[in-house]
Parts: C-alpha cells; structure tokens; sequence
C-alpha cells in the first residue's frame, strides 16, 4: 500500500511533528511512504516512518540520490524539477498534505485531477464559483489522516472515522 505524504520543504515545527506522526502511524500499518524527497514535510514524514521501519521512496527533482533526505530507503532520482509532483501523487493510492506551498497546491491538484484521495492537515482549501469546493477530505489529526488514507488506500466505501475505529 502506497501512501504519498505531502507538503513544504520549509515547515513548521508543528507541521514536523503532525508529519513525523503521520510517518510513524503509515509504517505501523504496512504502508510504504512516497514523497518528494527532500526537507520540511517530506524529512519529518520519513523519520517518522523509519523509526517504526517503515519503507520510504523519495522521488526527487533533481540528478543525484544524494541529495534524498538521510530517511529515504529508495531514492528515485527523475532530472524533472518540480514535473516530479506527478510522478508523487501517481505512485499513491491516497494522498496525505501536511500544510504546505504553491508545490503542495500543484501536487493537489494532480491528485484530485486522478481521482485519487487527498486528506488534509492544515493545508489548502477551495472554493469554486463562489461555493467551498470539498475535495480534500479535512482531518483534525495525524490518527485521522492515516486511518482515512489507509482505508480509501484499500479501496473501503466506508471510511468515517467512527467506522473505522470499531473495525
């Protein structure tokens, strides 16, 4: 089960945290951990992830492993920039964004436009012709968010919290 975590490369220390909380919980459950690679968001959720040996795959914007975040197991070096955001989101059957800038918007976006599920700690929100747009699924916690990814990951229909915390 792939779970993509995504989000700034420049964080919060309150956004480290949800993600290296989100890391940690995703490895507990079997996941593996797709993300870009690189600082903020993307290290906290591999270290999260390793300190419950987890797997982590980094897909990188650049041309050399090493500049992968010291957490990252697979290093996918693609030479595409910011392009690689696709390569993110395609590579996951859900999509977790921790906060996150115009990068996390556009990886968003991808998802969305994939019909892939996003859920979302203190991240973006829409609007569309005037209306809140409810495509990211809102989540209060770190739990929250892996319980819905891990669920919609699986392809469940039933994915509320409550349900999920009686399986």
């Amino acid at each position: 089960m792939n779970i993509a975590v995504i989000g700034d490369s420049a964080c919060s220390a309150e956004e480290a945290k949800l993600a290296e909380t989100v890391g940690e919980l995703l490895a507990q459950r079997g996941a593996t951990v797709i993300c870009g690679g690189l600082g903020g968001v993307m290290e906290a959720v591999c270290r999260g992830a390793k300190s419950s040996d987890g797997l982590t795959v980094g897909i990188l914007p650049g041309g050399e492993a090493s500049s992968a975040n010291p957490w990252i197991d697979i290093p996918v070096v693609t030479g595409m920039g910011e392009a690689r955001n696709a390569l993110v989101v395609k590579s996951a059957r859900a999509v977790i964004a921790v906060g996150g800038g115009y990068g996390t918007l556009s990886e968003i976006a991808y998802a969305l436009k994939n019909r892939i599920p996003v859920i979302g700690l203190n991240t973006w929100s829409f609007s569309r012709s005037g209306s809140e747009d409810d495509s990211i699924i809102r989540v209060q916690s770190a739990i929250e968010a892996v319980e819905k990814a891990t669920c919609l990951a699986r392809g469940c229909t039933n994915c509320d919290t409550a349900s999920l915390r009686s399986q």
